[in-house]
């Protein structure tokens, strides 16, 4: 059976979790407590050397990291990841875009607002960078959606569940979602999606 280490507040462990539940097969998930050190035992190192969450573990043995990679194995051969070579290009640029201008602005802010304990001066010196340009994130997000649906080939794919998760709780650090009518819109039919679920088992 597939296990997913995963952290109830962490929303990379959220994407795999969601998709997981939308494919509907058996799945284990355990929680992995970041702020006990679990991610940095000898245990969990020997299983992902990188000391992250969210991790994969095959029937095999074999674990895989990284969010995007996991989304990318687990949709293969299924409406979530298209065949088609033009339409699968775009998917994973809207993959890379989470990754690479998303989560460093939306997700980063989420957590500083969250953890302010951890470096309280992060709070006036970082996070105001990261909540304007978290801001020309959502813009460029919702001048895509004014004139589509989904993010691409037509319908929902993991491009969506990877912006899913953190734009759908970019208010919890201070986004104004509400000057982004085209994501809300959107935000409202991921939600509508077949075997959604919001959040982990513990809320």
């Amino acid at each position: 059976m597939l296990k997913l280490y995963d952290n109830k507040e962490s929303r990379n462990g959220y994407k795999v979790l969601l998709l997981l539940t939308q494919l509907g097969g058996p799945f284990e998930r355990v929680e992995i407590d970041l702020f006990k050190g679990a991610s940095r035992t000898p245990e969990y190192l020997a299983k992902n050397p990188f000391g992250k969450i969210p991790a994969l573990e095959l029937d095999d043995g074999t674990v895989l990291a990284e969010s995007g990679a996991i989304l990318c194995y687990l949709a293969e051969g299924t409406p979530y990841l298209p065949d088609n070579k033009v339409a699968r290009a775009d998917v994973l640029r809207w993959v890379f875009f989470e990754q690479n201008v998303h989560e460093p602005t939306i997700a980063e802010a989420r957590f500083i607002t969250r953890h302010p304990e951890i470096d309280p001066s992060r709070m006036e010196h970082i996070l105001p960078e990261k909540l304007r340009r978290g801001n020309v994130a959502l813009k460029l997000m919702d001048d895509h959606l004014a004139r589509n649906d989904f993010f691409a080939a037509g319908r929902y794919t993991i491009a969506d569940i990877a912006l899913y998760a953190y734009t759908s709780v970019a208010d919890q650090s201070g986004f104004d979602l509400s000057s982004y009518p085209a994501v809300q819109a959107w935000l409202a039919r991921v939600a509508d999606q077949p075997g959604f679920i919001p959040g982990t088992p513990e809320g």
